[in-house]
């Protein structure tokens, strides 16, 4: 039988079948191996989708599943639609409780990656948004690591370019931009790096693969603009407020230069999948020590603790399951 497979499984969250996962698929609780989509599909050929990655981690102390921010996460989904032109099938609200549902009856005790998805679900040839129907699903998966976020990453600033908002808008999750994501990383991996960084096409820092970006230097953390084509990240926004609130540090937007990373103290990725991940090098340059840096570290420890539920004052962006 098939097994639930994410790139950033961990051995220790265990495995489940697939097939007998439930998940929601166009208004309809079933499991997985009951999903049927035709070869055909608009979505698969044209990239005509678009998504949310959405974490839950369990809680031993409280013996609790908490979902991160999880109705901001179906709020930026709404807006990923709007401009595909679709429509979610419920509001973030009832997403969310959909949601929750969900993962109450896979019973979940481990930390859970949650994806939903939307997509042209006519079974027609044609490269277009108009006129076609919208299919909706969410299904979960057990998922540790998405990148080893102890060690620190070897990036390199790739040869391809960041997508641009006036090709394909860099602050939507659309399915068929992310193939700009994967020649990155591919292109890093198979040189011998972690990650990838790609710069915007004016030569500005942009993001990683899939991933935010920070950059200490002098005592000030910089994060590229909106205007840089990033993605606006929930954990960029998350990072920003722990950084000033709970730190007391200095964070502003602004473009950064490729050889500014060079000479930073500390350079962080961050997401829902790499969550807070350190960077050691970039382009077989070391970033400060060449180890994970203090402020990053500092960070990643309170970052967890938020969203397992032990700082009282962020229990807001959680969403208990049970």
């Amino acid at each position: 039988m098939a097994q639930i497979v994410s790139s950033g499984s961990s051995s220790k969250a265990g495995s489940r079948a697939i097939d007998q996962t439930w998940v929601w698929f166009n208004g309809d609780v079933m499991q997985y191996g009951d999903v049927h989509l035709g070869l055909m599909t608009h979505g698969l050929h044209y990239g005509t989708g678009c998504f949310e990655g959405i974490r839950a981690y369990w809680s031993a102390q409280h013996e609790q599943l908490f979902v991160f921010r999880l109705e901001e996460h179906y709020a930026r989904m709404e807006q990923s639609a709007k401009v595909l032109r679709m429509k979610l099938p419920r509001t973030p609200a009832e997403l969310a409780e959909i949601t929750r549902e969900l993962l109450r009856k896979n019973g979940f005790h481990q930390d859970v990656y949650i994806r939903p998805l939307a997509y042209k679900s006519d079974e027609v040839v044609g490269v277009r948004l108009h006129d076609l129907h919208d299919g909706f699903a969410i299904y979960p998966v057990i998922m540790g690591e998405y990148v080893d976020i102890s060690r620190g990453l070897r990036c390199m600033v790739s040869s391809w370019r960041r997508v641009d908002d006036l090709a394909a808008p860099a602050r939507a999750k659309i399915t068929g931009a992310y193939i700009n994501s994967a020649l990155a990383k591919s292109e890093a991996m198979e040189n011998g790096y972690d990650e990838a960084i790609m710069l915007t096409g004016d030569g500005h820092v942009s993001e990683g693969s899939a991933e935010n970006i920070f950059m200490l230097r002098n005592g000030v953390f910089y994060t590229p603009p909106p205007s840089d084509n990033i993605l606006e990240g929930i954990t960029r926004a998350t990072v920003m407020e722990l950084l000033t609130a709970e730190m007391n540090l200095d964070v502003r937007e602004r473009s950064i230069d490729r050889t500014e990373l060079y000479g930073a103290d500390e350079v962080f990725l961050c997401g829902t999948g790499a969550q807070i991940s350190p960077v050691v090098e970039v382009d077989r340059r070391t970033v400060g020590a060449g180890t994970p840096g203090e402020m990053t570290m500092k960070l990643q420890q309170l970052y967890f603790s938020v969203c397992r539920g032990e700082v009282k004052k962020y229990q807001k962006w959680l969403t208990p399951v049970f």
